[in-house]
C-alpha cells in the first residue's frame, strides 16, 4: 500500500481530474434528484401515513370509550350502591340479601348484555343472572376457591383495592366468553367484593375492532401488551389476568425486532403519563414495515393499537413519474461518466487488470507495466514490483506453512500433561503398529493401566497433586519400554501400552516390572510430603486382524478382575469371557 499513499500526495494529475469529474456530474444529477425523490416520498408517506395513524386511533379511541364506558359507570354505580354494601357485609341476614339482589335486578336490565355476575368476599359465593332470568331461583352459581386457577380472577382484581378493571375471559361454569368488567365493592378500606357484568367478545369486537378498512388492523391491549380484542380468535389472549407474564399472548410478540419491542413499550408509557394522545412508529412485523400507533383509554385501562400497511394505504404508482425522472437523470449521468472514464481510465485499467489475473495464475514474472507518469502508471510500475517480491515469499511462506502444520500434527496427537501419546496419536501409532505386525506375522500386547484409588488423590490434596501422580506414572511407564513400544494417556488416571512382538510371558514380566517400579517409589508431592501410589493391568494379546476396540475390550476386562482382585496387580486376558490371573505382587510395607 505504500504507493497508494505516495500517489494521494500528488496535488494535481489523473486522480484529481476524475475525482474533480465524479464529483462534479454527482452533484449535478444527484442533489436535485435524490432531493426530489427524497423529499416527496419520505415526507408524503411519513407525514400521510402518521396523520392517519393519529386519526385512526382517536376513531378507535372514541368507539372503545363509547362502546364500554357507558357500562364501566353502570357497574362503578352498582358497587357503590347502598343495597349492595350493605349485605356484602352481612350476607346472610334475608332482608338484605332480597335487597341486594333486588338491586342487580334492577342493574341488570340496564346494562347492555343484561346480566350480572357478583361475588362477596366474606363467603366466596359467585351470584350471576343473564339477560334472560334463567338463573332467577339459583342466581348463586358456585362458590370461589384460592385452591382453584381459574378463580384467580378474583383474588387478583381483589387484591388492586379499588376501581373497576376489564378482563377476556371464558368462564369455564358460566360457558362463556366476555370482556368482563370488574368492580370492587369497598367500604372504607375493606374490600367486600366484586360486581360486574360483561361484553360479548364477539359483538364488541363486531362493533369496535372489526370493521373492514384497507390495510388497517385495530386491536386493544392491557397494559401488558396482552391482546384483549382482535378480529383473530386465536391472538386474544384469555384468562390474562390469571396468566403469567410470559404465558401471555402480547402485541409484543407480534414485533420481529427487539428494538420495536422496546419502542412500543416506550410508546404506550408516553401516552399512559399523558405526554401525547397518540404515538405512532414504523416497525417490522412479519417481515415487513407497518406503521403502529398507540393510544391509551384511561377510564378502562386498555392500550387501543392499530397496524397500518401503508402500502396499501398510500398508492404507490403516484411515485412512478419521479422514479422515471431518476432513471433518466442516473442512466444520462452513468453514460457521461463511462465515456470519461473509459477514455482516461478503464482501458489502462484493463491492461493492469491483466497483469493481476497473471499474478492469480501464478506467473509473477510475466507483468506487463504501463508507461504513464500518472497514477495508474506508477500503479503499474509498483504492482510488477510487487509481484515479483511476492513471488519470492509465497515460496518461503509455502515452506513455513508445511513446517508448521507438521508441528501442529505433533501437538495435536501428544498430551499436553505428560507428554506422551494421546488417544488420537494411540490410535494412528496402533493401526500403524499393526499392519507392520501383519506384514511380520507375529502378534503384538496391549497393556491397560489404571492409577489405584486416585479419586482420593485429588479430593484431599487437590487436583495439582493428581496432576503429579499422572506424570510421574507416565515417566516411568516410558523408563520400562522398548524404544519401539508405545506409550499413551488413555483419558483420566488411566494408561495403555502397545508392546511389539509380545507373548503371555512378556506381557507377565513387563507388568510385574511396571507395578513394581510404580508401587516401590512413592510419589513426592512436596518437600515433607510423599504418597504411595500403586496401579492395576489388564493385558491381552493381540492377533493381527483385531480392532482397538476389540483388544481394549479385552485389556478393560482383565482390568476389571484385576480390580477385583484387590488391586496393585496384573490380570492377562486369556481369550474367555473370565481374566486370568498372572502375578500377585507383595503387600505394602
Amino acid at each position: 500500500m505504500r504507493f497508494v499513499a505516495g500517489a494521494a500526495l500528488l496535488p494535481r494529475g489523473l486522480r484529481a481530474r476524475v475525482l474533480g469529474w465524479t464529483l462534479a456530474i454527482l452533484i449535478a444529477v444527484a442533489l436535485p434528484t435524490a432531493g426530489v425523490f427524497i423529499w416527496l416520498v419520505d415526507s408524503t408517506v411519513v407525514k400521510l401515513g402518521t396523520l392517519f395513524a393519529e386519526k385512526q386511533i382517536l376513531f378507535d379511541r372514541y368507539r372503545g370509550l363509547e362502546s364500554l364506558m357507558r357500562e364501566v359507570s353502570l357497574a362503578e354505580t352498582v358497587a357503590r350502591s347502598p343495597a349492595i354494601l350493605e349485605w356484602a357485609q352481612d350476607e346472610a341476614d334475608p332482608g338484605k340479601a332480597e335487597r341486594g339482589l333486588a338491586e342487580l335486578e334492577h342493574y341488570r336490565l340496564s346494562f347492555k348484555d343484561q346480566s350480572y355476575f357478583v361475588v362477596l368476599d366474606g363467603s366466596g359465593n359467585y351470584y350471576f343472572n343473564d339477560k334472560d332470568n334463567n338463573y332467577e331461583h339459583g342466581r348463586r352459581r358456585y362458590v370461589l376457591s384460592r385452591t382453584n386457577p381459574r378463580d384467580g380472577w378474583y383474588y387478583k382484581t381483589a387484591a388492586l383495592g379499588s376501581g373497576c378493571h376489564l378482563n377476556v375471559d371464558h368462564d369455564d361454569n358460566l360457558k362463556v366468553t366476555k370482556v368482563w368488567i370488574n368492580c370492587i365493592i369497598r367500604r372504607g378500606e375493606q374490600v367486600l367484593g366484586v360486581v360486574g357484568t360483561g361484553v360479548d367478545l364477539s359483538q364488541f369486537i363486531r362493533e369496535v375492532v372489526d370493521i373492514p378498512q384497507t390495510g388497517v388492523q385495530s386491536m386493544f391491549v392491557d397494559r401488558n401488551g396482552a391482546v384483549q380484542a382482535h378480529r383473530d380468535p386465536k391472538l386474544v389472549d384469555f384468562h390474562s389476568l390469571t396468566k403469567d407474564i410470559k404465558a401471555k399472548k402480547t402485541i409484543f410478540l407480534q414485533l420481529d425486532r427487539e428494538r420495536d419491542r422496546s419502542a412500543l413499550a416506550t410508546m404506550m408509557e408516553q401516552v399512559t403519563a399523558g405526554g401525547a394522545l397518540v404515538r405512532s412508529r414504523f416497525m417490522q412485523i412479519e417481515g415487513r414495515q407497518v406503521l403502529v400507533g398507540v393510544g391509551y383509554l384511561d377510564r378502562l385501562g386498555w392500550f387501543n393499537v392499530t397496524l397500518m400497511d401503508v402500502d396499501q394505504i398510500i398508492d404507490r404508482r403516484l411515485f412512478v413519474p419521479i422514479a422515471l425522472l431518476l432513471a433518466v437523470m442516473l442512466l444520462a449521468a452513468a453514460a457521461l461518466m463511462t465515456l470519461l472514464f473509459k477514455r482516461r481510465v478503464l482501458d489502462r485499467l484493463a491492461r493492469v487488470e491483466g497483469g493481476v489475473q497473471r499474478v492469480q495464475a501464478g506467473h509473477f514474472d510475466t507483468v506487463a507495466t504501463d508507461s504513464g507518469d500518472d497514477e495508474i502508471g506508477r500503479l503499474s510500475r509498483a504492482f510488477g514490483d510487487m509481484a515479483k517480491a511476492v513471488g519470492d515469499n509465497t515460496d518461503r511462506l509455502e515452506q513455513m506453512v508445511q513446517e508448521r502444520t507438521q508441528t501442529l500434527e505433533r501437538l495435536a496427537h501428544l498430551d499436553p500433561l505428560t507428554g506422551i501419546f494421546n488417544r488420537r496419536g494411540f490410535e494412528r501409532a496402533f493401526a500403524a503398529e499393526q499392519n507392520r505386525a501383519s506384514r511380520a506375522g507375529h502378534p503384538t500386547g496391549l497393556l491397560l493401566i489404571d492409577i489405584d484409588d486416585f479419586k482420593p488423590v485429588n479430593d484431599i490434596h487437590g487436583h495439582h497433586a493428581g496432576d503429579k501422580v499422572i506424570v510421574a506414572v507416565a515417566r516411568r511407564l516410558s523408563e520400562h519400554l522398548r524404544n519401539y513400544d508405545i506409550c499413551a494417556r488413555w483419558g483420566g488416571d488411566e494408561f495403555i501400552l502397545l508392546l511389539d512382538d509380545a507373548s503371555t510371558a512378556s506381557l507377565s514380566s513387563v507388568s510385574a516390572k511396571i507395578i513394581a517400579a510404580v508401587r516401590d517409589m512413592p510419589v513426592m508431592l512436596a518437600e515433607d510430603l510423599s504418597l504411595p501410589v500403586t496401579v492395576s493391568i489388564g493385558a491381552c494379546l493381540v492377533t493381527a486382524q483385531e480392532t482397538l476396540a476389540d483388544a481394549a475390550s479385552h485389556a478393560d476386562t482383565a482390568l476389571y478382575a484385576a480390580k477385583q482382585s484387590g488391586r496393585n496387580t496384573f490380570v492377562i486376558h486369556d481369550g474367555t469371557s473370565r481374566g486370568e490371573a498372572r502375578h500377585t505382587p507383595l503387600a505394602l510395607g
